[in-house]
């Protein structure tokens, strides 16, 4: 494909319902237009936002966090999250993230890795789409709190066909 071709082709590759990430309240909402109708995004950020943040469904031979199933049972359905969607798949493919996974690990190389790698795997759709992988860098940063009650702070920064979405979470 020709170059000029190729960025007309890429341009017109996403087209979703507006997703807007407000960092305050650690939380997205459908964003409207001065119309009041739903606004469009033609960039991959809703496709992003919706990978990294919605739960994907734990693998059978995951590690749920503590707490998660009760009276030190089998885990259940509803234990291993993911989302209605993935039931209605005929391919398999299964939205989201398995960063949840994570809600309390501890500061290690190995923890970083695993969302690193869990990064990856909710984000290989990129590659796909437009074809380039998807950018991602995970990094530790410093601590927050004080009185033996600290909290590591680790950052992600997830770049896809020049949009860029980042989030730091205490750990």
């Amino acid at each position: 494909m020709r170059p000029r071709l190729a960025r007309a082709y890429m341009s017109r590759m996403f087209f979703d319902a507006a997703l807007r990430y407000n960092a305050q309240l650690r939380g997205c909402d459908c964003e409207l237009a001065d119309d009041g109708d739903l606004a469009i995004d033609e960039t991959s950020i809703t496709p992003v936002i919706l990978s990294v943040g919605l739960d994907r469904r734990a693998h059978p031979d995951d590690e749920l966090p503590v707490g998660r199933s009760e009276f030190l049972t089998q885990a259940g359905f509803s234990e291993r999250r993911g989302g209605p969607s993935d039931a209605l798949d005929l391919r398999g493919d299964l939205i989201g993230s398995r960063l949840w996974l994570l809600d309390r690990a501890k500061k290690t190389e190995i923890t970083r890795l695993m969302v690193l790698a869990w990064l990856r795997e909710c984000l290989q759709w990129a590659q796909l789409e437009t074809g380039v992988p998807a950018e991602i860098e995970v990094e530790w940063l410093g601590r927050i709190g004080g009185s033996g009650s600290e909290a590591a702070i680790l950052a992600y920064r997830v770049l896809v066909a020049d949009a860029e979405f980042s989030r730091r979470q205490a750990a």
